[in-house]
């Protein structure tokens, strides 16, 4: 198996679950909660685990900055707002 396949094998996308879970992690730049993941997955996980090995997985940012690069030049930037902002 290549490290792609790996990577996304139904044991270690279940061991990294669990991992966040256990270290009270917080929903990504997908807004998935943690706690609503597990059944979000069972739904969706295939079609994830293929976009990501395809590479055609984009998650949808709702904010993007442009930060300078230490050596000259700016890089995007992307992030979810809170609901505060």
């Amino acid at each position: 198996a290549n490290l792609m396949e790996e990577i996304l094998s139904h044991g270690n996308m279940k061991r990294a679950y669990k991992q966040v879970k256990k270290n009270k992690g917080v929903a990504g730049i997908d807004g998935i909660p943690v706690e609503k993941f597990a059944e979000w997955y069972s739904k969706e996980g295939e079609n994830l685990r293929e976009e990501l090995y395809t590479g055609k997985y984009q998650p949808a940012a709702d904010k993007q900055v442009e930060i300078p690069k230490p050596n000259g030049g700016k890089r995007k930037l992307a992030y979810q707002l809170s609901k505060t902002e």
